[in-house]
């Protein structure tokens, strides 16, 4: 089995920036995409990015392309997203997943672990 725990959410202001980590562990073996995705009130939950452990180029949602940067983080199996310029409609819940395939899906069905979840909160 594996486990994915994300932190790092919190409230700023609109334009500031925010970092989430997201921490894998278990069979990590079985592992080959991270994701993160995001859910606000009311509102389907939506492709944030994705990361192959195989490498190549990330892939991002239209919505936060340029602003949003997905990477390996110091840690092993762990991923970044760094968020920049950050924007009221970028308040969400946001959650990381993985799937043991190594394909960029925005398909939230395709991912079989998910975390618990952050909440990031920007203001106006």
């Amino acid at each position: 089995q594996v486990q994915v725990v994300e932190s790092g959410g919190g409230l700023v202001q609109a334009g500031g920036s925010l970092r989430l980590s997201c921490a894998a562990s278990g069979r990590t073996s079985t592992t080959y995409t991270m994701g993160w995705f995001r859910q606000a009130p009311g509102k389907e939950r939506e492709f944030v990015a994705s990361l192959r452990w195989s490498g190549g180029s990330p892939y991002y949602g239209d919505s936060v392309k340029g602003r949003f940067t997905i990477s390996r983080g110091f840690a092993k199996n762990s991923v970044i997203l760094q968020m920049n310029s950050l924007r009221p409609d970028d308040t969400a819940e946001y959650y990381c997943a993985a799937k043991g395939s190594s394909s960029h899906d925005t398909d939230w069905s395709k991912y079989d672990v998910w975390g618990q979840g952050t909440q990031v909160t920007v203001s106006s």
